[in-house]
């Protein structure tokens, strides 16, 4: 048990979670909410490592035949950490503000209720499979924090990288009031039926 807890897998799993310390800390090097155009560029390419090993770690499990009870409850946790702990920096450092706001909030809300909602249906063993739609809100909502995460820095190489990265923020935040509705439609049968 404690070999498949320390898998290759598993461990691209934990390194994606030990770094959303390492994020957040480019935003606190001084001490305070504030981070230089360096720090920027240093938590862009970490957060890019954590994204790839969000597609490596899944990958790698099936093919080797390495799923384990740990890495699957850790997984959607590591995703959800680490979405989250961007957008609630760059709404802190006002990368994103005023009404851009609200698409980080949706994002935010669908990933509590989603979880919520599997949660309540593990419980009843009934699983919830991740659609193909799904898949793509996540690549787009990854690609929106990249572009966020370079934010100003990025802004002085390509004059749009921020409004980019906003951009595919309202367009993430779309797909995942879709991908949500989604959920909450099929597993809205079991709740009724348990009822």
């Amino acid at each position: 048990m404690a070999s498949r807890a320390y898998n290759i897998p598993n461990l691209l799993t934990y390194g994606r979670i030990l770094a959303v310390p390492l994020i957040v800390l480019c935003f606190f090097l001084e001490g305070k909410l504030a981070i230089s155009n360096t720090a920027r560029w240093v938590a862009l390419w970490i957060f890019v490592i954590a994204s790839i090993t969000d597609f490596l770690d899944g990958y790698l499990a099936r093919i080797w035949n390495q799923t384990s009870n740990i890495g699957r409850m850790l997984d959607p946790i590591a995703d959800k950490l680490l979405v989250a702990s961007i957008l609630l920096l760059v709404a802190a450092d006002q990368t994103i503000a005023g009404w851009s706001i609200w698409a980080a909030i949706t994002i935010l809300c669908r990933e509590i209720l989603v979880s919520g909602l599997r949660e309540y249906l593990a419980a009843l063993k009934v699983s919830v499979p991740v659609t193909r739609i799904a898949k793509w809100k996540t690549t787009v909502q990854l690609v929106a924090i990249a572009f966020l995460l370079a934010g100003p820095a990025g802004d002085e190489i390509f004059p749009y990288t921020t409004m980019t990265g906003i951009g595919l923020l309202w367009i993430a935040a779309i797909l995942t009031i879709y991908t949500g509705y989604d959920y909450f439609r099929a597993g809205l049968k079991h709740i009724v039926e348990d009822e």
